[in-house]
């Protein structure tokens, strides 16, 4: 092992997402990456199927974006955004407001995708102050949903796999409705129905259209995760649900929040998902692959009916302000990446992923502990009858050359655009010969979700 990585400071002091102090899971030392691949301290290499919790989009240490930021650390690497604007900032919400859908007209630049939800909810209720109805203070949402860890949208994760239980009061209690039912893109469990169902099951309308109903006059927002549900459990559901809820929203008066973190710039196949649908949100949250993964950054975008309502509030602003709201030098990673997005090279690098991982992943169905076999845009699921063990099962994709992490009890891949046929086969083929290698039920030693932000 490399001696500058000292493991031993690491396991006693550091805190590494969803771990316990006590009993840590072994972290892996990493010294550099390129492309597709990440390399350990002892010289081992490992292609990332995760993208680095699916921000790496263009892969490690893509040129054009590390030359942006090292001509922007030169130039401004920080400063204030009260009083103060700067050209990354202008070029960044100018590319997203161009490349969005014609209602978003307005940014709002935070720094990570957690923030990007606080700001929609925060957006949501002070609209609702502006139009004199200030008992809207609900916010909506499906269960089995994920949209960050801080309080606001710990409110709006699953409450029963989610945080809930551990913080008691201090979760604001939201409106739930059942996860949607009516799925869609590749399953091996109905190979026969990819991508053709937009036909929203009765169950599904009969939930949405009760709780619309039951709560609207409560209700400030609907928020949801269009077309993947990530963290809480990758699961791919209908266009025609994305549909009904833009409709009911409409006809009670709700605005509707799409948190596009995870599914945005192109990941599902559309370069937003709620594209898939071919719907307009009143908000929406970006972040992760926005910068490429290089450096945090996030967006909250909105229309300009939101706008006026937050300005007509009886505060007259919104009423936040990150430190490091419109970072320059996030700014500018930001403006590389999208630039590299829309060379529009990405279509055909997810068409191709999306093709291989179907052929590569489908007879994965037929092992003993295998429930399911998923494939959407960028995203390949084994979904596994029972909870794995995270801890073992990165040590065996690790043994593999490639980096997985497995969560709840799901075995997923979403790799960076640029990967090869290689690259991916090598992922495939690991995520295969570790999920028949599991002949009984795991020990999950951390929790099911995994970060937003």
């Amino acid at each position: 092992m490399d001696p500058a990585i000292d493991y031993d400071f690491d396991r006693q002091h550091i805190w590494h997402p969803y771990t316990s102090m006590t009993h840590p899971i072994a972290a892996q030392g990493v010294v550099s990456g390129k492309g597709c691949e990440l390399t350990l301290d002892d010289g081992r290499k490992m292609i990332d199927g995760t993208s680095s919790w699916w921000a790496c989009v263009h892969g490690y240490g893509h040129p054009d974006i590390v030359a942006a930021m090292q001509q922007q650390l030169h130039q401004l690497s920080h400063v204030m955004f009260g009083g103060i604007t700067h050209k990354p900032a202008i070029d960044l919400s100018k590319a997203l407001v161009d490349m969005t859908c014609p209602t978003l007209t307005k940014v709002f630049l935070a720094d990570s995708g957690s923030i990007a939800v606080e700001v929609a909810i925060k957006m949501a209720l002070q609209y609702w102050q502006g139009r004199n109805q200030p008992t809207k203070q609900k916010i909506m949402t499906v269960k089995r949903g994920y949209h960050g860890d801080t309080f606001a949208a710990m409110s709006v994760c699953d409450p029963d796999g989610g945080m809930h239980t551990m913080f008691g009061d201090n979760v604001t209690k939201q409106v739930f409705i059942p996860a949607p039912l009516t799925s869609f893109g590749f399953s091996a469990l109905q190979p026969s129905a990819d991508n053709a169902n937009n036909t929203l099951a009765k169950a599904d309308s009969d939930a949405l259209t009760q709780a619309f109903a039951s709560h609207h006059q409560d209700v400030a927002a609907v928020i949801i995760e269009p077309m993947m549900q990530g963290a809480g459990g990758m699961r791919f559901y209908s266009p025609a649900y994305l549909s009904k809820l833009r409709q009911l929203c409409d006809d009670y008066d709700v605005l509707l929040i799409l948190d596009e973190i995870a599914t945005g710039f192109g990941r599902t196949g559309k370069l937003f998902a709620y594209e898939h649908a071919n719907i307009q949100p009143d908000l929406l949250c970006l972040g992760k692959a926005l910068t490429g993964g290089y450096i945090s950054l996030a967006a909250t975008m909105c229309s300009d009916e939101v706008a006026k309502g937050i300005s007509d509030s009886p505060a007259g602003v919104f009423m936040h302000g990150p430190t490091f709201m419109a970072n320059p030098l996030a700014c500018a990673a930001a403006n590389a990446s999208l630039k590299l997005i829309n060379q529009q090279q990405w279509p055909a690098q997810i068409a191709k992923i999306e093709m291989q991982m179907k052929a590569e992943l489908a007879d994965a169905i037929e092992y003993e502990q295998v429930k399911d076999v998923r494939v959407l845009g960028g995203v390949g699921v084994i979904e596994m009858h029972h909870t794995v063990n995270t801890a073992k099962l990165q040590q065996a994709f690790i043994a593999q050359g490639v980096w997985i992490r497995p969560f709840s009890n799901l075995i997923y891949i979403m790799p960076p655009y640029i990967i090869s046929t290689d690259e991916l086969s090598q992922l495939t083929k690991a995520m295969k010969v570790v999920a028949a290698s599991i002949s009984a039920p795991q020990t999950q030693s951390n929790s099911a979700f995994i970060s937003h932000g």
